[in-house]
């Protein structure tokens, strides 16, 4: 028998344009096939860089709309299965990962295990496997369910830090003696900024930048040597030094490059969450390297090779686990329930009208 739920779509080409649609579905799922119930997700600036990603990376292409030139934006976050079609993966099932904002979503489970499952539709394949991936909560060790709200917003952007930390680790800070973040509020560049923090290659400066009202709060965490405002990059000293960019803006990025010149050893493009200003990025840009996109799930994917799935996983989790903690002091989280209230929390996070340090955790369902 049919039922309806609700989607939050996203007109394509102008990211302020939304709606909720009804969208029905069955409640009995075809063979092989599972129906999960959306409980909760994140909404970050990581979601915004999502939506304004190059259309090659394929974020778009996970949750599809049936409305011309529409889509829906990913979120990380918990599912539950409530009807299953599937003999290894029984109703009550709990799930963390990749889903749209929406009240349910049906997957077509893959590769089941005792931690987890894909999701084998085919729509899915053409992108990296990491986003297909579902974690059963029962047999997840870094799972505490009075704890969903916070890795629901950490998880997925800290491993993106991880990963940008050891990556810059493994390539000596290409020779910098200071290493410079853009957008330094966001969550992704905090993660980083407090590995990094932890176990400070030697010599090294940990410089961010972030807008007037986010320095206060960014220079509470204590895990930079220094935060400035984005117009006062050129009071800084002219040392060695390696861009991370969360923000995306291209204006940032060409004073970035125009201030260090030569002395910029490498250029790294991560974030867009200044979406408003990133047409033509490389265009004007003088002095050092030509900026490089980091895809995290390629990198990751490296690392997996040379450290085994396992070694992958307790490495990423023992760092999880000390950001969550540290994380936990500082990070407020606020709920909201219902198609409305996750409508304008998106439309606030795409226009940069979210404090940095308040974590929004979301549902679609009354």
């Amino acid at each position: 028998m049919p039922t309806s739920g609700f989607d939050l779509i996203v007109n394509r080409a102008d990211l302020n344009d939304t709606r909720v649609v009804e969208t029905p579905f069955a409640d009995t799922p075809a063979d092989g096939q599972c129906l999960l119930r959306v409980d909760c997700f994140s909404l970050t600036a990581n979601n915004i860089t999502y939506a304004v990603a190059p259309e090659s990376i394929g974020y778009w292409n996970f949750f599809p709309s049936d409305v011309d030139g529409h889509g829906r934006v990913p979120v990380w976050g918990y599912a539950e299965v409530v009807a299953s079609a599937h003999p290894q993966v029984p109703v009550g099932k709990r799930v963390y990962g990749y889903l749209p904002m929406s009240t349910h979503l049906m997957i077509t489970p893959g590769k089941v295990n005792d931690f987890g499952m894909l999701d084998t539709a085919a729509h899915r394949q053409l992108m990296a496997a990491i986003y297909n991936q579902y974690s059963f909560t029962d047999t997840d060790p870094a799972y505490a369910p009075e704890f969903e709200g916070i890795i629901s917003l950490l998880r997925p952007l800290f491993t993106t830090s991880f990963l940008l930390d050891d990556y810059h680790r493994e390539n000596a800070c290409f020779g910098a003696s200071q290493l410079v973040l853009s957008s330094a509020s966001s969550k992704t560049a905090l993660g980083m900024a407090y590995l990094m923090s932890r176990d400070k290659p030697e010599g090294l400066s940990i410089i961010g930048l972030t807008s007037p009202g986010n320095v206060a709060f960014t220079e509470s965490l204590g895990v930079y040597d220094q935060v400035v405002t984005y117009d006062a990059v050129t009071t800084l000293p002219r040392n060695a030094t390696a861009f991370v960019d969360m923000a995306g803006n291209a204006d940032t990025l060409r004073d970035v490059h125009a201030h260090f010149d030569d002395r910029l050893m490498n250029s790294c493009r991560v974030g867009l969450t200044h979406w408003q200003n990133t047409s033509n990025f490389v265009d004007g840009l003088s002095g050092g390297p030509k900026p490089a996109f980091f895809f995290a799930p390629t990198y990751a994917q490296d690392r997996i090779k040379d450290w085994t799935p396992a070694g992958f996983q307790k490495r990423v989790g023992a760092a999880s686990a000390a950001f969550f903690g540290a994380a936990n002091d500082w990070m407020k989280i606020k709920t909201a329930q219902g198609p409305t209230a996750v409508q304008s929390t998106y439309v606030d996070m795409l226009n940069g009208r979210i404090d940095p340090s308040i974590g929004h955790v979301l549902s679609m369902a009354d």
